[in-house]
């Protein structure tokens, strides 16, 4: 193995966390995947032999690519951080199908979800500024020294540690309680029983579902009228059979390590929602309707693997038949 080999080798191995940066700093796919691409590059040409630390080198470099990246964005006044779709517009999400059977998951997969963000905290993090954004990412979700920061926002470490500060205010503001329910069992039960209630129109179901102070913020891109923002319990039940019924399949998936759901049609996915469940209710849910970023987000692949998990986890509940959503049919 020559130089360059190794060189690829040892970067591979810090790839996963190289785009879990790229991804919290951007809240886009294809963007952290440039931006690791870039670090590669960066690392190709540099001499490497000097590099003591190319964990923190790597970090560092991934940093400032990211940071140029919303700086640019902010410049260009791209979404979202323009004012007709800032309110609206959801990061990209991570999609997968629900593990075998109901509830198992393998343990690579579950370290894998355990480094989930979800969809709530990446619109958060679209509001702040750029160097708060890469403060915050870099010390509070990935343990950076503000000594290391520092240099990144060309700021002192007292100064970096206070953009830090106002992040992490503007993070707690937004969601002052306690984190979403982890029990991934939980999670189903919740979501599944909110998609049949907005299927039957079980009005006073759904609002025994939902926080009262439930946020809906959904997506559409160009298209008019999916595009919403809708706050609190009775306003988000007032729309909730029209988006159970915009598809006419809907399944169970992953989406951000969370219990979410797909809507499918013709093969193609039509939407994706995230549900955050505290307390056994729904006090938030993101859908992402634009039909072209879906194109590039969910491909035919995993759009066949959330399909056939979903009619295998029907099926192991009591031997079911598997309905629409890959649940097991409700009793009318």
């Amino acid at each position: 193995m020559d130089g360059r080999d190794l060189l690829a080798q040892r970067f591979e191995e810090h790839r996963p966390r190289l785009r879990a940066v790229a991804y919290r700093m951007l809240g886009s796919l294809s963007e952290a995947e440039d931006a690791v691409q870039e670090t590669w590059l960066k690392l190709s040409r540099a001499d490497d032999e000097r590099v003591e630390n190319l964990g923190g080198w790597l970090t560092t470099v991934i940093g400032r690519v990211c940071l140029d990246l919303l700086r640019s964005r902010k410049q260009r006044g791209e979404q979202p951080l323009d004012v007709q779709g800032a309110d609206t517009h959801v990061p990209d999400p991570e999609v997968s199908a629900l593990p075998g059977g109901r509830d198992a998951v393998d343990p690579e997969q579950e370290a894998l979800l355990a480094d989930s963000v979800g969809l709530a905290l990446l619109v958060v993090l679209d509001t702040l500024s750029p160097a708060e954004r890469l403060a915050f990412v870099l010390h509070d979700m990935f343990a950076v020294p503000f000594e290391d920061i520092a240099p990144i926002v060309e700021r002192a470490p007292a100064a970096t540690r206070q953009l830090a500060s106002r992040a992490r205010r503007r993070v707690r503001d937004a969601d002052p309680t306690p984190g979403p329910d982890p029990d991934r069992t939980r999670q189903r039960q919740v979501v599944e029983a909110f998609l049949a209630a907005a299927r039957k129109g079980d009005f006073d179901a759904l609002l025994e579902l939902l926080d009262p102070g439930v946020v809906l913020r959904a997506d559409g891109g160009g298209a008019a009228g999916l595009s919403r923002l809708v706050r609190g319990a009775t306003a988000v039940v007032a729309g909730a059979r029209s988006f159970a019924t915009l598809a006419p399949t809907t399944y169970l998936a992953l989406v951000n390590g969370k219990v979410g759901q797909i809507a499918v049609h013709n093969g193609e996915p039509f939407s994706v929602g995230e549900f955050t469940v505290r307390d056994g209710r729904i006090v938030e849910i993101n859908i992402l309707a634009d039909q072209e970023r879906l194109r590039d987000l969910v491909d035919a692949r995993t759009v066949a693997a959330v399909v056939s998990a979903g009619a295998a986890g029907a099926e192991a509940a009591d031997g079911a038949p598997s309905t629409s959503d890959g649940a097991p049919p409700a009793a009318d």
